[in-house]
């Protein structure tokens, strides 16, 4: 007999977790009940493909990331890309099976290299083990010249290995010229120039406005300068950066927001992220509206880097919320008006 539940997904398993002890009445206008939100729920097209992986089928996830090469959905590959390498690193074997039977698969190359990227980078020696992935990243490059998915691992790696400002641009340049607004690029860079100006978030500010500035007004981009927000609030050194930039941020991303269908899983990471934002700038109806239009769909990041479990910290935030902020809380946050709290991861790869 097929075990099913061994078939599913991570995000599926989710909503067995132990709840925290403030839950959402139900039933709370615009939003679902407690045992209804899905953590990293895939969308419609990447599910099959977890699904078909749990099975150990590689078939759907090959088609999969095929379609979105054929296609030039590049923000779509680099999520998939993303979320079948976790998936190969919990169950290797569909993706083993892949790579015997297509060796010069780009698309298995790809999963591959983010793969091998993701199993090294927590480790001590994280700058030594990432050199000797570099040519598995080269390999992806070759696969096909417009994907900008490859030169964004490629900017990964290099904050990894703290490769110079020099090298690093030429990635970048490479990068912008496959695609000038691809969202993963530019949070790759932002996290480079972090880590690399580490403190100065005015460096992070300034990247992120220039390219959102830059970017159509319906590109995930209009989102970094929140993201630039989100690393200086969690973060525990630097100057004060003036509390009328942390909102325009917020106030560009809530923007972005509204051109999305709510309860849609493709910008719940952005309004996760907005809403965390939002919770520490003690905008708190704001905060709520957000997490009105995310529904269903909680995603790790950002809750995670409250040290608990992200559903637990998720849930646990909007019933602080509904009861009035009363009882929001989130470990590490800083605060605009009093200064920085403790530190926090300052990455999240």
């Amino acid at each position: 007999m097929v075990d099913t539940m061994a078939l599913l997904p991570p995000f599926r398993r989710a909503a067995r977790i132990s709840r925290p002890s403030a839950r959402v009445p139900h039933p709370v206008p615009g939003l679902p009940a407690d045992d209804e939100v899905l953590l990293d729920a895939p969308d419609g097209r990447l599910g099959p493909a977890l699904v078909g992986a749990g099975r150990g089928d590689f078939a759907p996830a090959s088609l999969l990331l095929a379609g979105t090469r054929a296609r030039g959905e590049w923000e779509l590959r680099d999520r998939y890309v993303v979320r079948l390498a976790f998936f190969a690193h919990a169950r290797p074997e569909w993706f083993q099976a892949w790579r015997a039977a297509s060796p010069l698969d780009p698309d298995a190359l790809l999963v591959g290299a983010q793969l091998a990227v993701d199993r090294v980078w927590g480790s001590p020696a994280r700058a030594e083990l990432l050199r000797e992935v570099s040519p598995a990243i080269t390999a992806t490059a070759h696969g096909d010249h417009r994907d900008p998915v490859p030169w964004r691992l490629a900017l990964d790696h290099a904050r990894g290995t703290r490769a110079g400002h020099k090298y690093f641009g030429e990635l970048w340049e490479a990068a912008v010229r496959r695609a000038p607004h691809h969202y993963g690029c530019h949070v790759a860079a932002l996290r480079y120039l972090a880590a690399s100006y580490h403190g100065s978030h005015a460096e992070c500010f300034d990247f992120a406005d220039r390219a959102a500035q830059d970017a159509p007004p319906d590109s995930l981009v209009q989102a970094l300068p929140v993201r630039a927000a989100f690393a200086y609030l969690a973060d525990g050194c630097g100057p004060e950066v003036p509390r009328a930039r942390l909102d325009a941020a917020a106030d560009r991303a809530v923007a972005l927001s509204a051109r999305f269908p709510a309860a849609d899983p493709w910008p719940a990471q952005i309004r996760n992220l907005l809403a965390c934002v939002l919770v520490r700038l003690d905008r708190c109806a704001d905060a709520l509206d957000q997490l009105r239009l995310t529904g269903p769909y909680a995603t790790s990041f950002p809750w995670d880097r409250a040290g608990e479990e992200p559903l637990g910290v998720f849930l646990r935030v909007r019933a602080g919320l509904l009861a009035g902020g009363r009882a929001v809380e989130l470990g590490g946050a800083g605060h605009p008006h009093t200064g920085h709290a403790g530190r926090a991861r300052s990455a999240d790869h």
